[in-house]
């Protein structure tokens, strides 16, 4: 993913992130990161967050609960950190300052569970979630796409699926082919695998001897997302789930364009010695799978067809 809600004005954030994100070459590597911003995780215009699933329904499991590591369950709480910039899975509620989203809805639904009197979702730098996973989080649920390099690092446990699609100004004034993008000024996020894409696509331009891919990167995604519809950059590229949300938020500013692709799985991330915390997890997921409430948590923002049916602890990349 990344992404970031700050950018526009006060009263028009942008959400276009990226960072976490699908692999769009069907090799991910990294996910974004960025600051939070105020706004409900809209592009031009004001916007409202979905009223989300109840996690107040869900009561302890005991099979989960007995897998929940001594210290969590003295404590309480689920510590969850999130990049709170890339919606609809983790953005700023209309208060500037409450994370939502649907990842934040899946780690409540997993500390309920647990057993576990709640959890708290904090703001993060994206880049600092997993180096702080163990001491300061105990889970991370920021769009991570599941790659060899991440699972090296920490414990990953999949969710959902997620590909990567373009969106451009209202009526592709630019005239940007999704198919053929040499010739163009694509606005990506740094440090996503939508980034990593875009500098291959660039590459395989010069080496064909097509017309130059400027690469135009960027720290927030919603900033990215204000230059396309300003009409500075002709295109730009993100995961699906979060183009679509965009696009509906933007009041007819921005439109999806060309087929979507590159469909990776994303993960919640667990500290890699915290093997017990890391099998609650996978048994909670699990769970909301088989009970059909993992579909009840994101179908409010839209996404419910992204949803895996099966939880995997680490499992194996197609890289």
């Amino acid at each position: 993913m990344r992404r970031t809600l700050a950018g526009l004005a006060t009263t028009a954030a942008v959400v276009l992130l990226l960072s976490g994100c699908s692999d769009p070459s069907g090799t991910d590597q990294s996910a974004s990161g960025g600051s939070a911003s105020s706004g409900a995780g809209q592009v031009g215009g004001e916007g409202t967050v979905p009223k989300p699933f109840d996690t107040s329904s869900l009561s302890a499991v005991p099979e989960i609960a007995a897998l929940v590591p001594d210290d969590v369950k003295e404590r309480g709480t689920l510590r969850n950190g999130s990049d709170t910039s890339y919606a609809p899975a983790e953005f700023l509620g209309e208060d500037g300052q409450t994370p939502v989203g649907y990842d934040i809805d899946i780690v409540n639904a997993l500390a309920r569970l647990m057993g576990l009197s709640g959890a708290t979702s904090q703001t993060a730098e994206f880049p600092a979630i997993i180096p702080a996973l163990g001491s300061k989080y105990d889970i991370g649920a920021s769009s991570y796409t599941i790659t060899q390099e991440r699972l090296a690092q920490v414990n990953m446990i999949s969710y959902i699926t997620v590909g990567s699609s373009y969106a451009v100004a209202e009526g592709n004034p630019k005239g940007f082919d999704p198919t053929d993008p040499c010739g163009s000024t694509l606005g990506v996020q740094n440090g996503t695998t939508q980034f990593d894409y875009a500098n291959e696509l660039a590459e395989k331009c010069r080496s064909e001897g097509k017309p130059e891919l400027k690469v135009m990167p960027l720290d927030l995604q919603t900033d990215v997302s204000t230059k396309v519809i300003g009409g500075q950059y002709d295109a730009t590229l993100a995961d699906t789930t979060v183009i679509g949300w965009t696009v509906k938020q933007a009041g007819g500013k921005l439109e999806h364009i060309g087929e979507d692709f590159g469909a990776a799985d994303q993960g919640l991330a667990v500290a890699k010695d915290d093997t017990d915390l890391a099998q609650a997890v996978q048994a909670g997921l699990q769970y909301l799978m088989d009970n059909g409430q993992l579909t009840q948590i994101l179908e409010p923002y839209g996404v419910a067809d992204v949803a895996l049916t099966t939880a995997e602890l680490n499992p194996s990349t197609d890289e």
